[in-house]
């Protein structure tokens, strides 16, 4: 299925195993760094036990009690070497235990990012090269904004599972279920009634994170919404000023946005209150703890080491639930984001192509239509098209709107594939030549010229290693833009801006022209190349396309007679049929579609001209 709009909306489990299984192949050639974070993680427990027993042993000894609290095995680490005083010596080790926790933890997070980094690398890799191979009719329904959504924040997203989140939550884990073990080994009692508020922390933390979720929920669903908005406006901004639209959008946009913003309140509020609740919890634990000690050291059964260390594991026992909020949250957003990820890795792309023996095949330019019929979803554009192109002949396409035009030029590039019938070159079959093969002889010149970012140079040789400096220089010339360069500051190397937003409609049109002649090719498309420019531009891309069409097998979708009249034969198409065909003056002769189109549309500009 197609991804949707709704896929912003998506919440993904804390942990969902099929993701994790898909996600293993980027993660196994970096399955060290986890390794090392994993084995560090009990080295961290043993370092987060130790402050307490030295301060504990430090207290003991003020007291001038004879006893280490804690773990027997440390007791080597309070130990002073003879002359040392006893507190200076534990302060040392506290510091160096300390230096020694921050370095742990330091390899720790620096690994796990590392690893998520590298992996991510690759799963972004895997993701541009899959949108790359996916056929046009994808980029027909699905917007550009969540594209880009996928391949950058959802990516990121993702990579915070690993430096925060997967992890993370093990080692919590393992805290948690070491510090109870040493607690009751420590005292038994004062851990039974520690421990007693904990399931009804556990539940109340069920209960809030299902609250979280649904709030959660809502603020996916609003900022879907807000980027919705965002993108359509500032695509449209041309609509949206030129029709006094902007207050209408502005209202629409801060309902949207402060509908955001009271999603958000609600699950900060869930949040905060499970953060206190915890909070609470565990300042209450240690009141109580500190209450029933002092009652114990009056029993001279503990005594205040002791005591300052059974706090202090307690404390560190809560720390990990106190920080369980923020990593169900990244656990949980990252997993949506992967499922996001992986429904777009899933669209099925172009099918494999069978390589030809040899290499590029030389292509002299017969083109044929055999029985062509096309649909766009469940739209009929062509029915049955057959008609053929001799090498070298300049034919033009005609006809209202939606006839299929642009389809057939579309078909031939291989653009789309036909549901019906059969389109050759040279007598093969197009869909027996690899499309990047058939497109290394086709060059396409839309109404609608995209310029890269870059340098002018590189827009017309397309960073093609076979078009020479010289050879983008000759196009240019051919194309009438030497003087064009001379008045820039940089000449060919002058930067091009967004989508050549420095250039005017009819210098980018012209800078079309010589792109399509710099890659040489056999094939020409035309797509009402010269329907947007002025009358004294149009002279200059006349000329040009005398020159690009030159020598080639040339088919033009036009709506300029100076183009149609120039051409060898003309090709009427009405509702996806070849209605007739001939030349200019053959068409006005016989007084059918064609003549009846050119009085609707073309006698206008001849009048003009005239």
């Amino acid at each position: 299925m197609t991804p949707g709009f709704h896929d912003e909306e998506l919440l993904g489990k804390v942990y969902d195993s099929t993701l994790m299984r898909r996600l293993w192949p980027y993660l196994r050639p970096h399955w060290r760094f986890v390794a090392a974070a994993i084995a560090l993680i009990p080295v961290r427990v043993v370092l987060e036990m130790i402050p307490g027993s030295l301060f504990g042993a430090a207290l003991n000894h003020l007291a001038g009690v004879d006893r280490f609290p804690g773990v027997p095995v440390f007791r080597v680490l309070a130990e002073p070497p003879a002359g040392f005083p006893a507190i200076a010596w534990l302060a040392l080790m506290f510091l160096i235990i300390a230096t020694l926790g921050a370095a742990v933890e330091f390899a720790r997070g620096v690994s796990m990012a590392v690893m998520g980094q590298r992996a991510m690398l690759e799963l972004r890799r895997s993701l541009f090269t899959h949108v790359q191979r996916l056929p046009l009719r994808f980029f027909d329904r699905y917007p550009v904004g969540r594209l880009v959504t996928r391949l950058g924040n959802d990516i990121e997203s993702a990579s915070e599972m690993f430096s925060a989140g997967l992890v993370a939550l093990l080692a919590d884990l393992v805290m948690m279920l070491a510090f109870a073990a040493v607690l009751f080994w420590l005292n038994w009692r004062l851990a039974a009634c520690a421990m007693a508020v904990v399931p009804v922390m556990a539940g109340a933390a069920i209960v809030f994170r299902w609250k979280v979720r649904d709030a959660f929920r809502v603020v996916r669903q609003k900022i879907a919404r807000i980027n919705a908005h965002l993108q359509e406006t500032i695509t449209g901004m041309r609509v949206v000023q030129l029709f006094a639209r902007e207050e209408r959008n502005f209202a629409e946009f801060m309902r949207t946005n402060g509908e955001h913003r009271d999603a958000w309140f609600t699950s900060i509020n869930y949040e905060s209150l499970l953060t206190a609740t915890i909070g609470l919890a565990g300042n209450l634990t240690t009141a109580f703890i500190l209450w029933y000690g002092a009652r114990l050291m009056g029993y001279h059964v503990v005594a205040m080491g002791d005591l300052l260390l059974f706090v202090d594991w307690m404390r560190r026992f809560y720390r990990p639930l106190q920080d369980l909020s923020a990593k169900y949250s990244v656990m949980q957003s990252s997993m949506a984001s992967l499922e996001r990820v992986f429904q777009l890795l899933d669209v099925p792309t172009e099918p494999e192509e069978r390589a030809t023996r040899g290499g590029p095949r030389a292509i002299r330019g017969e083109i044929s239509f055999e029985n062509v019929s096309f649909a766009y979803e469940a739209q009929p554009v062509l029915k049955n098209l057959s008609f053929s192109v001799s090498p070298g002949q300049r034919v033009a396409l005609v006809g209202h709107t939606g006839a299929g035009k642009t389809t057939v030029l579309k078909l031939l590039a291989r653009m789309y594939e036909p549901q019906e019938g059969r389109i050759r070159i040279d007598g093969v079959d197009v869909r027996d030549i690899p499309r990047a093969e058939l497109r290394r002889h086709i060059a396409f010149v839309l109404q609608d010229v995209f310029l890269f970012t870059g340098d002018l140079a590189y827009n017309v040789s397309l960073g093609r290693a076979d078009v020479s400096q010289a050879e983008v220089e000759s196009a240019m010339r051919t194309a009438h833009l030497e003087q064009f360069v001379a008045r820039l500051p940089l000449g060919y190397r002058q930067p091009v801006h967004e989508r050549g937003g420095n250039f005017s409609v009819g210098e980018r049109q012209l800078l079309s022209f010589a792109r399509a002649l710099a890659q040489r090719p056999e094939i020409l498309l035309l797509d009402e190349a010269t329907s947007s420019v002025d009358t004294g531009t149009e002279a200059l891309i006349q000329d040009a396309l005398h020159a690009l069409m030159k020598n080639k097998t040339s088919m033009v979708v036009a709506h300029r007679l100076s183009t149609i009249q120039d051409v060898d034969r003309i090709l009427v198409l009405h509702h996806g049929e070849l209605r007739e065909s001939g030349t200019h003056d053959q068409l006005l002769t016989q007084r059918g579609l064609y003549w009846r189109l050119y009085q609707l549309q073309y006698a206008v500009q001849e009048r003009s001209a005239a």
